[in-house]
């Protein structure tokens, strides 16, 4: 075909094609890293292959999970720190997966920009694949979408994808009852939920996210921006040991909103809020906006990024096995009669 009178291309409207394959090119090494079995081909294909059969399942059911990481891509973006944003992406599925019961097997990215910086394109991904890595997931597929005219100038967007599977019954959260203990697992800060209040709090208190944190080590940003726990591999093995009934991921809603999903009609959770101690980054958010501990409770897992549900005779064997893998766990009370969360005590 003849050149047009002006020679437009592609690029000249904002989207470059070989940046987007020079990117696959850099993170094909990343991705194939998190290879696990049943991984079938690799990266570039028009779909992405997985085999039930070769992971190990014979009756298998899958879940699958969708999610993002909020606002708190603002903060990644204002101070270029987004290394672990990637992290948060595949934490805020495969912690939800694995509240079902479900290994996550495989997982797909969609990471979406005004004009691709290969670079910085190169540093979340990766963030993704580590994730993936660290929860037993490979990364088999995912878009990047230049889109200019649609994001500002450095602003991106990432949305993640995450399928799991189990043997059919053994979802959860499954016989959940009266007299079931409550464990906590410790949080690594606010993970990624309520990061419009945060970014609210941080404005009222006139500090730049390059100003040195007033509850950490390091700058505000950087303490902010700490990245989701990952709770994957230790909750399986929980599971898999018997006597787990249910697990509560603690996201959007707080620790007053995400147990009573988990339970049957009639039962509630009684939480005894003395049994850990309140980080230093939910007080001083709190003591900044002059936020009630109610609010507090509906808005931050304050602590406690995941809740296990147990039986009485499995609680001490439970807590031991996941406090081997790493965990900080701490027995914050039981189900009892009732409805939604019963709380005991004060926030320390």
């Amino acid at each position: 075909m003849a050149k047009g009178p002006n020679g437009l291309t592609y690029a000249d409207a904002g989207v470059d094609i070989d940046a987007g394959n020079a990117l696959v090119d850099r993170i094909k090494p990343a991705a194939k890293a998190t290879s696990r079995p049943g991984v079938m081909g690799g990266l570039g294909g028009f779909g992405a292959l997985f085999d039930l059969k070769a992971a190990g399942y014979a009756d298998p059911v899958l879940v699958a999970a969708t999610d993002g990481v909020g606002t708190k891509l603002r903060i990644a973006i204002d101070t270029g720190l987004v290394d672990t944003i990637g992290i948060d992406l595949v934490a805020m599925c495969v912690n939800d997966l694995v509240c079902q019961g479900a290994e996550p097997l495989f997982f797909l990215d969609y990471f979406a920009t005004g004009k691709l910086e290969l670079d910085q394109a190169t540093r979340i991904i990766t963030g993704i694949a580590k994730g993936c890595a660290d929860s037993g997931c490979a990364l088999i597929g995912g878009e990047t979408a230049e889109m200019p005219g649609m994001y500002h100038k450095g602003d991106f967007d990432l949305a993640g994808f995450a399928v799991g599977a189990m043997e059919r019954g053994a979802a959860l959260p499954a016989d959940v009852a009266e007299g079931d203990v409550l464990l906590g697992l410790a949080s690594n800060g606010v993970h990624s939920n309520g990061y419009s209040f945060v970014r609210k709090v941080v404005e009222l208190s006139g500090l730049g996210w390059d100003a040195a944190s007033p509850f950490s080590d390091g700058t505000l940003g950087h303490a902010l921006l700490a990245p989701t726990r990952l709770y994957v591999r230790q909750t399986l093995a929980a599971v898999r040991a018997g006597g787990v009934h249910a697990l509560a991921h603690i996201t959007g809603g707080g620790l007053t909103e995400n147990p009573p999903r988990v339970l049957p009609d009639g039962l509630a959770c009684e939480i005894d809020l003395s049994t850990w101690t309140l980080p230093p980054v939910f007080r001083w958010l709190a003591e900044t906006a002059g936020m009630a501990e109610a609010e507090l409770l509906k808005t931050f897992n304050c602590g406690l990024g995941m809740m296990l549900v147990v039986a009485e005779d499995r609680a001490d064997a439970i807590a031991d096995l996941l406090t081997a893998e790493g965990e900080t766990v701490t027995r914050i009370g039981r189900v009892v009669a009732g409805q939604g969360v019963i709380y005991k005590g004060r926030l320390l």
